[in-house]
């Protein structure tokens, strides 16, 4: 097997020879150190009703540099188990949020 070049990124797949998962969702929690909550949504049409049905999971993600903020679009990949609940980590921020949840703003 060759090895990557230096500087480039590391794609190749795991030893047990499937492709790790990705999801892209909007963070809802950034309240602990070096982990994210990120919520994704699966909008799909029920197959009897035809009716718009959307359905969300939450993943625990862990962010080792802390740049996702609340309210952030992100992508997580799947990884081996880093706690008890975390088994995804942040791969990149798509799009910055709005960064503090509404409310929480100072009233004058």
């Amino acid at each position: 097997m060759t090895q990557p070049a230096a500087g480039e990124p590391d794609q190749a797949a795991p030893k047990g020879g499937h492709k790790r998962r990705e999801r892209t969702g909007t963070v809802v929690s950034d309240k602990m150190t070096k982990t994210v909550v990120v919520r994704v949504e699966q909008v799909y049409r029920h197959p009897r009703y035809e009716k718009v049905v959307r359905r969300s999971r939450t993943f625990y993600a862990h962010d080792e540099a802390g740049t996702a903020r609340m309210g952030d679009l992100v992508r997580i990949r799947e990884t081996r188990p880093l706690s008890k609940r975390k088994r995804w980590k942040v791969v990149e921020v798509i799009q910055s949020g709005q960064g503090s949840p509404p409310g929480s703003e100072a009233s004058t």
